[in-house]
């Protein structure tokens, strides 16, 4: 296979990420055997397995980064992707390429015929992870550092018996709000508990910690309690924070990200990175590794005149961290412009609030390039229940141009909400020349 042939090959499987609705007969059985028609390669690839509602795709990159900055050979996989298939599978830091990510897939299209007809076909996520897994087995990295895709218990992911369990927090994303959601979450998520691992516990609500404590690890570091941030300030281009875990204090790191959640995100990182080696480390290796942190698409800033940035907040809690984080360090002395674009599913009107769009600011909605998308109009109506007017545009990158067209140097443009649509608009400043290759 080609990667255009590889490409095919997963979209003829079914995407759960590009299909709504509520999954029935979940198991892992698929991407067991799928695994095992491959000689079992998860056995043979340590792993540090993390989960959580917000969060988790800047602690994978940040523990990463921290293990690469030690020596160890790091693999990742995280999804969704933001413009190609190949960020979701990393070594070291580089993307897979092409070669290498459709021989992968070819290896899982040669054994699936093995399943047989009552297991059924695999899912798209399923082929990239069993793909994954190969990957990492075959290059014999010291460290995988693994993303679950949805809650945990019976994600693909969860064939990992990781050593280190890595939950960032608890949040109502994914489920139908009815009484006892947070404690049926936190359930799921804590089911990628590996009995005798560590659980780095980055989630305090105290009425859960029983979920946790129950899960079967051999020993549970709380936030707040066993490691934290016990100092996170606004720094230029970043943050400098002081760092605490069961090993040591590790004070003036620099890390290149914006907005204060994330020194939360580091310090759960760091002790995840203290679990997996067993030690405290070198603090000049913790302030290279953390210096080294991109997180694209995440309060990523693409442009100053007009300062542009791209965050994926997909979610009320996600959105309203955006708008700490714009209120803290991105004041403008001109208007606020945003784009937006949610899938179906998502609470518009929740979502408007969180953000703190104003009856000043302009708002542009459009549907994301995404099956799930939800209706450009069905957008611009909830924002119509609060007061807010809105323009309507059929795809990303012209509502884009336009919107940055009308912009003066002193605005600000925010483009947010799924990440379908914080890829696109990326996709599209970068053949702008807008980001570098």
């Amino acid at each position: 296979m080609d990667l255009t042939e590889a490409r095919a090959y997963l979209d003829a499987h079914v995407n759960l990420e590009a299909t709504a609705g509520r999954v029935e007969g979940l198991s892992l059985d698929r991407i067991r055997a799928l695994l095992a028609a491959l000689g079992d390669p998860h056995r043979d690839v340590p792993v540090i397995h993390v989960t959580g509602t917000n969060g988790k795709g800047s602690t994978v990159r940040m523990a990463a980064a921290v293990l690469r900055a030690l020596g160890l050979s790091v693999g990742t996989y995280t999804s969704p992707h933001l413009e190609a298939l190949n960020e979701r599978l990393s070594w070291d830091g580089r993307p897979v390429d092409d070669e290498t990510l459709a021989g992968l897939i070819a290896d899982v299209a040669r054994v699936e015929p093995q399943l047989g007809g009552e297991i059924g076909a695999p899912s798209y996520f399923e082929i990239l992870t069993a793909a994954a897994f190969k990957w990492f087995a075959d290059l014999a990295v010291d460290v995988a550092v693994v993303e679950v895709g949805l809650l945990g218990r019976f994600d693909a992911t969860n064939v990992a018996e990781g050593r280190v369990a890595v939950l960032t927090n608890v949040g109502r994303d994914h489920t139908d709000g009815r009484p006892g959601w947070r404690a049926a979450v936190a359930d799921e998520k804590a089911g990628i508990v590996t009995p005798g691992s560590t659980l780095v516990l980055g989630e305090t609500d105290p009425a859960l910690a029983p979920i946790f404590d129950r899960a079967g690890a051999s020993a549970v570091w709380r936030r707040d309690e066993d490691f934290g941030c016990p100092a996170n300030q606004l720094a230029l281009g970043g943050r400098v924070l002081d760092l605490r875990t069961p090993g040591a204090l590790y004070d003036e790191v620099f890390l290149p990200l914006h907005g204060a959640h994330q020194g939360d995100n580091a310090a759960i990182a760091l002790a995840a990175v203290e679990a997996f080696v067993g030690r405290s480390l070198d603090p000049e290796v913790v302030r290279e590794g953390f210096a080294s942190v991109r997180v694209p698409g995440r309060f990523e800033v693409v442009g100053r005149r007009p300062l542009v940035v791209l965050d994926g907040a997909h979610n009320p809690d996600g959105a309203a961290t955006l708008a700490a984080t714009l209120a803290e360090g991105f004041s403008s002395p001109g208007r606020r412009r945003f784009l937006l674009g949610l899938l179906d599913g998502r609470d518009p009107v929740a979502m408007l609030e969180a953000l703190g769009v104003g009856r000043d600011d302009e708002l542009v909605v459009c549907p994301p390039p995404s099956p799930r998308a939800l209706p450009a109009e069905a957008l611009a109506a909830a924002a119509a229940t609060v007061g807010l007017s809105a323009r309507r545009a059929d795809r990303v990158e012209p509502a884009l141009e336009a919107l940055l067209d009308r912009a003066g140097e002193d605005d600000l443009v925010v483009v947010a909400g799924s990440l379908y649509v914080v890829g696109a608009a990326r996709a599209w400043c970068r053949a702008q020349g807008r980001l570098d290759p």
